[in-house]
């Protein structure tokens, strides 16, 4: 073969390959294949309710990533329920208003608060056990910081103070006490 069928050749190989790299970048693909590596989903039952005060509402991805598709978004204050977690991400689905479907959201955009009614608060447990240590008690009826799940744990923070919650100490919807 001679050098320019060798160039040319070579030159088409390279194009094809940055082609490809280049899709899977722009497409998400590459963010799915990274996620799937490197954190690992965790399955999950619990409640929660929609904080983002972005007057469309919060968008649902296909994927946990910024970079999957929209498909819609739900309202602040719908409760929705949380099947997995993976990452900064949940998946749910059951969205009381707006997504009717399953997908994948930013959990900073939800909100948990705890129940405990007629009680002096609730306790934060070192692990998805009540036989764990109990690191904190949480006063009752007060919004939480929502971090993840194991579960029907969540995983949460309140006042610099992370934990887990037992699945009879939450409350997921917004307006309503859960009592």
């Amino acid at each position: 073969m001679n050098r320019k069928v060798k160039n040319a050749a070579s030159n088409l190989i390279m194009g094809v390959t940055l082609s490809c790299i280049s899709m899977a970048i722009n497409s998400g693909i590459g963010d799915q294949i990274v996620l799937a590596k490197s954190t690992n989903s965790q399955n999950c039952d619990i409640f929660a309710y929609v904080t983002d005060t972005d007057p469309k509402g919060l968008n649902v991805r296909s994927g946990a990533s910024i970079n999957n598709k929209i498909l819609g978004q739900i309202p602040i204050n719908e409760t929705v329920k949380i099947i997995a977690a993976a990452g900064d991400w949940v998946q749910i689905t059951d969205a009381s208003d707006g997504f009717p479907g399953t997908g994948w959201v930013f959990v900073p955009k939800l909100g948990i608060s705890t129940r405990g009614y007629g009680t002096n608060g609730v306790d934060l447990y070192a692990s998805t056990s009540q036989q764990s240590r109990k690191i904190r008690r949480v006063p009752s009826s007060v919004s939480i910081k929502l971090l993840g799940c194991q579960g029907d744990w969540a995983q949460v923070e309140y006042e610099g103070i992370r934990g887990w919650l037992a699945r009879e100490d939450q409350c997921g919807a917004a307006l309503t006490t859960c009592s």
